[in-house]
Formats: C-alpha cells, structure tokens, sequence
C-alpha cells in the first residue's frame, strides 16, 4: 500500500459519508482507496460541480462529504465551489493532487495552498509517509470541529511512498459551548420585557429548532428565519417564514413591529434585514452565536451572547417566565391568512406566449409533492421558488449563495438529492445559470435522480437587465437569442416540455403520474417582471 491509498482510507475510517469528484491521475489512487473502504463516489463532469454536490450534501445531511480532484486545474476548475463552501462554513474537505516538491517545471504547478487561502478555504498538506495519518486527521478535526472547508493537498511525490501505517483512532467533536450564565440571564431579561418579541434563526440555529421552538412559545415570539434556514418553524402557526428580501409585506410587517429582535446563529445581514430597515426605530437587538466576531459583525446589537444556539435557548427557557407577548388571536389570524407571499394577490402579466413567474410558481407549489428538497440557483428569478415553494423543514430547501456565483443550482440539487433520497429533488435556475452549470446534467442523468428541473428563462441575465435598463441603454451583452434547453435536455436523455402557459404544466403532471425513471427539465419562458421585489430591495444600495 502507498501513502495515497492510506490517506484515502483513513479519510474513510474517519467518517466521509460521499464523495464527489472529476478523477484524474493525481487523485486516482487515492478515491480508489476512498470507494474499496465502502465510500459511495459520484464521478462528475466538472469540478466545480462536484464540490458545490458536496456543500450541498453536506448542508442538507449533516454529514461529512468529500471532494476529490486532480492537481492544478482540477482545483482551480473547483475553486467557485470551494469559495461557496467555504463562505457558508460548511464542514468539507478537498482532497487535492498536487505536483511534487522537485517538479518545479510541471504544467500542473501552481501555488495550491496560496489559491486556496485566497477563497478563504483552509490549506492543510500530507507533508510525508511518516506524518500522513496525522497530517489527514488535522485536516478533518478543522473541518468538522471548526466548520470549515479544508484543502488537502496530497503531493505526488508523497503519494508514491510506502505507507507507514498508524492508528486512526476516535476523534469525537467537543461539547457545545455554554453560555456565561450573566449574558443568559440578561437575554432572558430583555425577552420577559418585550411585549412583540421575534426571533430570527439563521444558519447556525438550524439544529436547534426544538429549543427555539420552546422558548418561544414561553416568551410569546414568532418565528422567523434566515434564507439559507428557510423551512426551519415550517408548519408552526406562529412562523413568519423568510425574514429580508424574500420575505411578505405581512412578515415585514410584523418584524417591523418588534420591540425585541433575537438573531440565533444569524448573521443579521443585509439580506435577511433589508439594509436594516426591516427593524423599527426602537428595536432592541439582541445575538448569540458561538463565534465572538459574528456578534455586530453586520450591525450594532445590544446584546450579544457567546454560546450555542440550542443550550443558550436552553438555559434562557429555565430563566424566563411565560409571557404572551405577539402571539395573539388577531396576530395567529392574520399570519395563517397572508404570511406566504403566494397569498397576495397580484396582476397575472402573463401572455399567449410568455408565463408570469408568480403564476409558473404557485402552481409548481400546487402540482409539487409536499415532501420535496428545492435547490435554487442566483438570479432575479430566485426570488420567485424560494418564496413560493413550501418546504417540509430545514433539510427541504438549499440555497447555495454565499459567494453569489450563478451556475451552482443544478449540482447543488444533485447532492441535496442524495442527502434526502426520500424526498422529490426540485433545481430552480435561471437560464443564464443553466447553461453554465449543465455539463452536469449528464451526472443527474447517469444516477438516474427523478429531479424536477425549472428553468425560469428569460433570455438573459434578468439582474442585469433590471438594474442597468433604461431608455438608451446597449443590453446586448446580458440578453441573448431563444435557446430551446428543453431540446438539450433531451440531448441528455431527460424527460423535457416548453411551459409558455399554465396549461403547458400537464407535462409535470403527467410526468409526477408516471414511473419518474429519468429526470423532468421544464424550459419556462417566463414574463418580464420588471425587476423582482427582492432584486429592487437589494439593489438600493449597489
């Protein structure tokens, strides 16, 4: 055995669930090693699709996923994934060829550990035989510990060498961070005084639903979440669903009202609070976060408590008393009428050829199964299936949008997919992030995914096209000629239809009837919006 057959099955000994990957032959041996130790390995078409399967994965499972690539423009080509991962701090590791220390003149040599820093992944490196074992187990104790992605460059030089073989042995992740019983008491005092208290659950809160869901209830406040932990309070009655840009005018409503705004595990950002101007004059802001320099990172808070999100809910609940602050019957009535977005009413400006994506999108909500994962790719669309589309929990909706790349929401559903087999997968693209990202429709294909796949087409880059339109103004580099994708799609092998209409969705319904043996791409040629609500919120200040 060889040191790059150890370092794969170590990395199997030490808990990698999948693993994705473009194999070349620096990564070879070592993702042999990965599959002979029972890892299941989803060979992809390219690499940035293959590390964006894994964030995803790794998001919507809670377990670690791996990313193998060849050295030089095998990560390089991953880098825009690696960026996602890394940015949304997702517990990943990149295993990653690299040229040997004497190949100074080699084609594939660039600065690994340098690229990878600068998309703000952790570089980490199998420095020989000897500290193999060690140096692979550094790496996955940063990434699972730490929540982070991390870069494990495995030197062919290194690879080559005899093993030396060392025991892996356990490596259990530390207890969750307890709060200073000061700062929960404080917490606890603010909560007890707010007469609207609402809470706000971001990334980090999304395995503390249950406690949230407590104190809550003892404190009288609703409930409300982050984009990327929408699905979270799915089903209770006292949810506002998505706080920020996606969010209804009830929901903005509402938050605004707040006396006592508590972000857990929220970063509180521009996104989730429109600038800030989602929170009334006289809020009172409070955090917790288990990372002292996300408290006020975004904006001033005043209160800030360092902790775990689900034991500092814990503690607060033994320190409060039970107030009936928001939730009253008016209230409960109000959101069980019109929290959900589809609930407003709007001006259908669809025509004989064109659907509004408002109207495309509560009817796929119809149409959908209720157990389903949606995956969304960026856009001036992505307004419209994030909002629109119920999902069943935190594990049923998965937006890839850290780095704000287009191009990441069909392998994002892919390992969303294998995550959640139970569940129907659902892709949202754009057009422009279709094309880009559809080398790896032959991977949903050759899985066989029953994935239902919307394309919201309105040929071009629709964000550009609202923001800089005007009259006078030379578009011509963000809109392009119709391109039939339905036809590439059959291209692919998927099932395909052109949705113009509402009635052109009896493709979806026939195909939901039927045996689901191949994927479903939908080409929706939808309506001019005009620049989506959440597209003018956000460019206010761009």
């Amino acid at each position: 055995m060889n040191t790059a057959e150890l370092v794969g099955r170590t990395l199997a000994d030490l808990g990698v669930s999948q693993a994705f990957g473009v194999v070349g032959s620096g990564n070879f041996e070592a993702t042999n090693a990965l599959r002979a130790r029972g890892v299941p390995f989803v060979a992809c078409r390219h690499e940035c699709g293959a590390a964006t399967m894994a964030d995803a994965y790794a998001r919507m499972s809670d377990r670690l996923a791996l990313v193998s690539v060849h050295q030089g423009p095998g990560l390089t080509n991953a880098l825009t994934g690696i960026a996602e991962a890394a940015k949304s701090r997702t517990p990943l590791i990149v295993l990653s060829g690299d040229t040997g220390a004497a190949a100074v003149r080699s084609n594939f040599r660039i600065d690994q550990t340098a690229a990878v820093a600068a998309v703000g992944a952790v570089p980490e490196r199998v420095h020989s035989a000897d500290s193999a074992v060690a140096d692979t187990i550094r790496a996955y104790r940063t990434a699972v510990h730490e929540r982070r992605t991390v870069v494990l460059n495995l030197p062919l030089d290194v690879q080559h060498a005899p093993a030396v073989e060392v025991e892996v042995g356990a490596h259990p992740a530390p207890l969750p961070a307890r709060p200073d019983p000061a700062a929960v008491a404080e917490l606890a005092a603010a909560i007890g005084r707010a007469k609207r208290p609402v809470f706000i659950a971001g990334r980090g809160a999304r395995g503390a639903g249950p406690e949230l869901r407590a104190l809550a209830e003892a404190a009288g406040a609703l409930l409300a979440t982050s984009a990327v932990a929408n699905g979270l309070f799915a089903g209770d009655p006292w949810s506002l669903g998505i706080s920020g840009g996606f969010a209804s005018p009830l929901t903005v409503e509402l938050i605004s009202a707040a006396d006592l705004v508590v972000g857990w595990g929220c970063a509180l950002n521009m996104w989730t609070t429109r600038h800030g101007r989602i929170f009334g004059a006289g809020t009172t802001l409070a955090q917790v976060d288990i990372e002292p320099s996300a408290l006020g990172a975004h904006r001033p808070v005043h209160l800030g408590v360092l902790g775990d999100v689900a034991q500092t809910a814990r503690d607060t609940l033994t320190e409060l008393a039970s107030a009936r602050g928001f939730r009253t019957e008016e209230v409960r009535e109000r959101i069980a009428a019109g929290v959900r977005i589809r609930d407003v009413p709007f001006e259908d400006i669809s025509t004989a050829d064109r659907i509004d994506p408002r109207r495309l999108s509560v009817r796929l909500d119809d149409l959908l199964p209720a157990e389903r994962i949606v995956a969304v790719d960026s856009g001036n669309f992505m307004g419209y299936p994030s909002a629109y589309l119920s999902v069943p929990d935190q594990h049923g909706y998965c937006l890839t949008q850290g780095f704000q790349a287009i191009g990441l929401g069909l392998a994002t559903a892919v390992g969303a997919a294998l995550a959640r087999p139970e569940r129907l997968p659902v892709a949202a693209l754009g057009d422009g992030g279709c094309l880009m990202g559809i080398a790896d429709l032959d991977t949903v294909v050759r899985l066989g995914l029953p994935m239902v796949i919307v394309v919201y087409n309105d040929e071009g880059y629709g964000a550009e096209v609202h923001h800089f339109g005007g009259d006078g103004v030379d578009l011509s580099t963000v809109v392009f000629p119709e391109t039939d994708i339905a036809a590439i799609a059959r291209g692919f092998g998927c099932a395909a239809a052109t949705v113009r209409t509402e009635s052109d969705l009896s493709a979806l319904t026939d195909w939901l009837a039927g045996p689901r043996d191949r994927p479903l791409l939908l080409d929706a040629k939808i309506a001019s919006d005009g620049g989506s609500w959440w597209l003018a919120e956000a460019f206010q200040t761009h």
